[in-house]
Parts: C-alpha cells; structure tokens; sequence
C-alpha cells in the first residue's frame, strides 16, 4: 500500500471500519468492509491520484460513496453506505451491467431476495438510461445483525417529463394502486418546482419493507415539507420547522441544494405512508463544517441527544481540522412515523477532494 497514495478502496474501507468501530460493531464483522470492495470493484482498485472512474453524482467530488450513520430516537443505531457501481470501462450502460451483477453477487451470497428489483427494472432501466444515474445501491448495517440492501432508481431515467409516469407504474408494479395518489397529493403543488428525485425499493422480506418515493423542493420554505407531510398521520409538524430553523441557521427559502422530502409505504398499509422524512443539504448553508456541526449539535440535543455520537462518526473519517472545509457534513434527515423516528447524518468520504470555505453563512447566502 502506497501510504500516501492509497487506493480508493484503502481510503474508504479504513473510514467505514472506523465508523463501524465507533458505532459498536464487533472488530470480527468484515461483511461491510468485503461488501464495500464488491461495490466499488474496478474503481475501488484507482489511486486517488489517478482521479475518480466517472464522474459519479452520489458526492460532490465525485467518489461513488457517501457514509451515514442513522441515529434512532430508540437509541439503535445503523450504518449506511451509498454507492454506485462502477464498470472497467464505464457508461451509463456499462455501470447498469456492472450493478446487475453486484446484486446478483449479494443475491447468492446473503440471501437478499430480488423480487422488488426484477418488478419494476424494466420500468427504470431502459436500454440507454437519462440523467445522471441509472440506479445506486444503500447498504446497511447494524451490529449484530444482517445486512440489507436498497435500491435506488432514477424516475428521470426516460426523461424528466416521464418522471410521474414512471414512478405511478413502479407503484402500480409493486401491488401499491394508491400509493401515487397519496404520495403526491401535498408534495407536488408547485410545478416544476417539486420534482421526483429517487424511487426506492427495500430488498428484504420483513414486514416493515419500504417502498419509498422522494420528493425535490427546489427554492422551497419549511411551509413546502410541512404541507408534504400532512400525507403522513399523527406527526409532529413543528419538528419540522424546527429542523428547518436550526440547521437552516435561520434560512428562509432554501435556494441552493433544495430540501427533500421521502414517503415509505409497506405492506400492511399499501394505500398510506407511514412515515415521511425530511433532508437538508446543510453543506449548502455554512460557511464551512465548523457551523455545520454547530448546527447539528444544536438540533441533536433539541430531542435530547448529544454531540457525542456525531463526534465520533466526524473523527471515524478524517482528522482535518473542521474550519479547513465544508461538505463533510453533506446534509442531514428527520425521520418522522409510526415505523421509527430519529435523525441520519450524512457524511463525506472527501476521497477525491474537500469543498472549500465559503463566506459568510446560511443566513448571508
């Protein structure tokens, strides 16, 4: 190994055991680390010097994965993995080919059930996908448990003006008819500014399996996300400001990186979410991850929590000084339901490259 010029599965494989380590997984559990070297195959092998495969959209500098850690208000806790699967030779047709065979891989080896995937793979992924991506894989992991797998797909893979259809007959394919109607009926009111960003599918067999659909707000208020989670009984909407407020440091309209909203529906409720969830792009609005982690402390201890946890996952990645970047705390979620709630950090590997500062703060942008 080359010390100062790992490879791109070096580098990250050393965060994600790090942010297992820090979160309670046995040092024994190499099946996060073994399933990360499978995502990233081809491109896990490049020196960072050499540059990122392609110009993956799942980070801002381009590295095909981004770490989370799930903090549920129970007190569990999961780590997640975004990624994309980078062929040899890439292109949108060759990376569909490559993740096919990552999933057909992870099938045999733990059992991960495929039906969800094979029901609607041919509704989003046409020969030659659109956009910036055909379909990303989220692996997660918990201690002392089984991974499990998710899969994101593209509504815009046809075309953005296809989206709606796309999505409405993933639903349809899936046996949830009114899942459609119930999803977009307060998320979608404002035209083109509400956009359907990922249609995502659990691949487990659990009662609890989601199908979930998220939502773009592009140039929205905190009043866009609380009219979208009246589709959800029995949540607290003022969280949902206050989520807004602390982390949006006071933000008004969130012109940069829009806020995102996501329904999960499951089996024993096909007509209804049960849950909505909430993302910010915090790294849009601070100056640099100094504010940012101000910000998500202040918002963790709001619902009793502490910055200890999120201290541990920033040190598990890199030991740069915060005031050196932004980006690293890339954007964070609030999970709301009758299937969990809490509150998810993600974080950058910064593999290829740390954003730089920026003046001033969300507040000033």
């Amino acid at each position: 190994m080359a010390v100062n010029d790992p490879t791109l599965f070096e580098y990250t494989s050393r965060q994600l055991r790090n942010l297992c380590a820090e979160s309670g997984f046995p040092a024994s559990d190499n099946t996060p680390v073994e399933m990360l070297g499978e995502l990233l195959g081809e491109a896990g092998k490049r020196r960072l010097s050499e540059g990122p495969l392609w110009p993956s959209d799942v980070a801002d500098d381009a590295t095909p994965v981004e770490f989370s850690v799930a903090l549920d208000d129970t007190g569990d806790r999961a780590v997640r993995v975004l990624g994309e699967v980078i062929a040899e030779k890439p292109s949108m047709v060759a990376n569909v080919a490559a993740a096919r065979r990552f999933l057909n891989s992870m099938s045999e080896r733990l059992g991960i059930p495929t039906d969800r995937f094979e029901a609607v793979q041919d509704v989003f992924l046409p020969d030659v996908p659109q956009g910036k991506f055909a379909f990303w894989y989220s692996m997660i992991f918990r201690p002392n448990a089984s991974p499990k797998l998710k899969v994101y797909f593209n509504p815009a893979a046809r075309g953005e003006d296809r989206a709606a259809e796309l999505v409405a007959e993933g639903f349809r394919r899936l046996g949830m008819e009114d899942a459609y109607d119930a999803a977009t009926e307060y998320s979608v009111s404002r035209g083109d500014l509400d956009k359907f960003t990922f249609f995502a599918v659990d691949l487990d067999d659990s009662p609890l399996s989601r199908v979930k659909l998220y939502i773009s707000h592009f140039s929205a208020t905190a009043e866009a996300p609380v009219q979208a989670s009246e589709a959800v009984d029995g949540i607290d909407r003022d969280s949902i400001n206050e989520f807004c407020d602390l982390l949006g440091g006071g933000t008004e309209s969130f012109d940069g990186r829009p806020l995102v909203s996501s329904y999960s529906f499951v089996e024993s409720d096909l007509k209804r979410p049960g849950n909505y969830s909430l993302y910010l792009p915090i790294r849009d609005y601070v100056a640099d991850d100094v504010e940012a982690r101000a910000r998500v402390v202040s918002f963790l201890e709001s619902r009793g929590g502490d910055a200890a946890g999120l201290d541990r996952a920033i040190r598990a990645l890199t030991d740069r000084p915060l005031h050196e970047g932004r980006g690293l705390l890339a954007h964070v979620s609030l999970r709301l339901g009758q299937f969990g709630t809490g509150t998810t950090i993600y974080l950058s590997s910064e593999a290829y490259e740390v954003l730089p500062t920026r003046p001033g703060s969300g507040t000033d942008s």
